[in-house]
């Protein structure tokens, strides 16, 4: 029986992924692996891990003859603002681990997801509604991976016939792992601090407006692009999708209709809100709507009141610990 790898799996989509995974197909089904060693109860299903470098070729092969894969979720990667900070880093992990991944998958015929994101676009791609095919001239070290993987995962295909295919990320808001290093981080911690503190200090304007997405409709897209007919796939390797666009002020708005003495300042990381400003304010989805079905199950409103919900419950099991 084929099996699916999952790299990076204790990352922020990675974590959440792999349950999902072990919960559709079997916990013996899908191997979890990560260049990191932590308790197997993080993952919140129990399951086989492997340790495994994915610029690694050798590591990378062996554990997909071992465990006879068929697919790899590879997630694995430097995010955006750790990425400014590490070029040389990021281009080692993103694009050699990339290539490794491909190149184990070309010889053993696996089907490969690797996520791209918005950081793919830069600041000469149309920021409102942006296409699904435009201009891709990123001015970070992130999104130049990005597109390079895009485009290398189609040369995979189009040469090889590997089975690639991915989605465009936006920003990705979770309860169950902190933030990993990317530039909407902010959507993340504004939650956490809302429910620990009743303040945060925000690192973009208030009028930054991103695309933003709960993160149980990322697992789905993932997996549902997964599960799509292929013939019905022309895009395949960079599906714009996006569940809302949100700014901070906006964001923290919505929070205040349950928490009213929320209050939000700003401490404006230039770094991070350069990256920002290159990036699409709305994206449009359209290509992956019509070819696999694409839709979000969460708006703002039902995100964050899931959000608030599961953040108390988190800590409040943690102080009974």
């Amino acid at each position: 029986m084929k099996r699916i790898l999952v790299t990076g799996a204790l990352g922020q989509i990675g974590s959440e992924l792999t349950t999902a995974l072990r919960k559709r197909y079997g916990a013996d089904v899908v191997i979890a692996s990560d260049i990191k060693m932590v308790p197997r109860d993080a993952l919140g299903a129990p399951g086989p891990f492997e340790y495994m470098d994915c610029t690694n070729f050798q590591q990378v092969q062996e554990v997909v003859r071992k465990h006879n894969i068929g697919t790899i979720y590879h997630l694995a990667a430097v995010l955006s603002a750790v990425a400014e900070e590490k070029p040389q880093v990021a281009w080692e992990v993103n694009m050699g681990g990339l290539y490794q991944v491909l190149e184990v998958a070309r010889q053993s015929q696996c089907a490969v997801f690797v996520p791209s994101s918005i950081g793919a676009f830069g600041p000469n791609t149309p920021r409102d509604n942006t296409p699904q095919d435009t201009i891709q001239r990123p001015n970070t070290m992130y999104g130049v991976t990005k597109v390079a993987a895009e485009l290398l995962c189609d040369y995979y295909h189009t040469r090889f016939g590997v089975d690639t295919r991915g989605v465009r990320y936006p920003g990705l808001i979770s309860h169950v792992t902190p933030p990993g290093g990317g530039t909407t981080d902010y959507a993340v911690e504004i939650f956490y601090e809302a429910v620990r503190h009743g303040r945060y200090h925000c690192f973009l304007g208030g009028d930054t407006q991103l695309d933003m997405m709960y993160m149980p409709d990322a697992i789905k897209a993932a997996i549902s692009l997964m599960e799509a007919d292929p013939g019905k796939l022309r895009h395949r390797n960079a599906f714009n999708v996006t569940a809302m666009a949100v700014t901070p002020e906006i964001l923290a708005a919505e929070i205040r209709k349950h928490l009213p003495n929320f209050s939000m300042d700003y401490v404006i990381d230039p770094v991070r809100q350069a990256i920002a400003d290159s990036w699409p304010k709305s994206i449009d989805d359209s290509a992956a709507r019509r070819e696999w079905g694409w839709q979000p199950d969460f708006d703002l409103a039902n995100m964050t009141k899931d959000m608030l919900a599961q953040l108390r419950d988190k800590f409040e099991r943690a102080k009974q610990v």
